[in-house]
């Protein structure tokens, strides 16, 4: 063995101290401390907003607390939290897209509808991953949930009657928060999206009945035959009303995504719970087949038959 050979303990890749072998701040003649110490300035967050505190990370992921020592638990209460967080952007974008063409401003309203429909995509494909959970996991963590139910959720009903599924049963599951029930007394008695575009084809001249322009707002929608006819003008004539034309298919495509969850939620609940009671006093699976039936904005579905 040559002893004026160095060795470096086995490492492949270091065989001197200079020339290419050498460390990189032999080689860069102190520019490399200098990349180091400014790369160390900028990671150094203490003096400025980062990223968990930007998006208050410590409170979202300390918001957490199961109550039973199933593993499974969290996955339950991560996804009901998300959806939460989804829905509070839907009614945001729901909110925008009403006022919006209240006054008549239809190209945000399009942007915002069409976003509503995505989210909508969203909590469909979250079901995918709740109905990872099988009976026995779900029946273990069951008897901590007491009464609480999504079924309370006062976002999804503000959504709903947002959406103009009104009904005055709905408001007591909130009776016991007066500052949520106000929220979602406000959702009731305001005009829901559908109203807002019935009122907005009557300004463009076409005929609407008066009882769809003015009404009690929290009453449930009715179906009727001259609102159908009205929406026929805008399909039979698209070029000439191409905006309202437009209107209509997202409120298609938001329905379309709208059925989709519910189907979807039904079919993981059935999964998982079976035909037993839901935790907040519904029926279960026989409630959420019932709200299948449910048609926000009929005369945009009936008019089809007739084109």
């Amino acid at each position: 063995m040559n002893h004026n050979t160095p060795t470096h303990s086995g490492c492949p890749f270091h065989s001197g101290p200079s020339g290419l072998d050498a460390p990189p701040q032999a080689q860069t003649n102190g520019v490399g401390e200098g990349i180091v110490r400014e790369e160390k300035a900028q990671l150094d967050f203490s003096q400025s907003m980062s990223y968990g505190d930007y998006l208050q990370l410590d409170a979202i992921l300390n918001a957490q607390k199961p109550l039973s020592p199933n593993h499974n638990e969290l996955l339950f209460i991560i996804q009901h939290q998300t959806s939460e967080l989804w829905m509070k952007l839907m009614l945001h974008e729901l909110k925008g897209a009403i006022s919006h063409i209240a006054q008549d401003s239809l190209p945000e309203a399009f942007k915002m509808l069409a976003r509503v429909s995505k989210i909508m995509e969203q909590l469909v494909h979250a079901w995918d991953v709740l109905a990872t959970m099988t009976p026995p996991e779900y029946s273990a963590i069951r008897p901590y949930l007491a009464q609480s139910s999504g079924f309370q959720s006062y976002q999804y009903r503000c959504i709903e009657f947002s959406l103009g599924n009104k009904n005055a049963a709905m408001l007591q599951p909130h009776a016991h928060r007066p500052e949520l029930l106000a929220q979602v007394q406000a959702a009731y008695q305001a005009p829901s999206l559908y109203d807002e575009a019935l009122r907005l084809m009557a300004r463009r001249g076409l005929t609407v009945p008066s009882s769809h322009l003015q009404r009690d707002w929290s009453q449930p929608y009715s179906a009727d035959d001259g609102v159908e006819q009205a929406w026929l003008q805008v399909y039979r004539t698209p070029q000439a009303h191409w905006d309202l034309y437009q209107l209509g298919e997202e409120l298609t495509d938001l329905e379309d995504a709208f059925r989709l969850w519910r189907f979807r939620h039904l079919t993981t609940v059935e999964r998982v719970i079976g035909f037993k009671r839901g935790t907040g006093g519904t029926g279960g699976v026989s409630y959420l087949r019932k709200m299948l039936d449910v048609v926000l904005f009929p005369e945009i579905w009936r008019l089809r038959t007739e084109l």
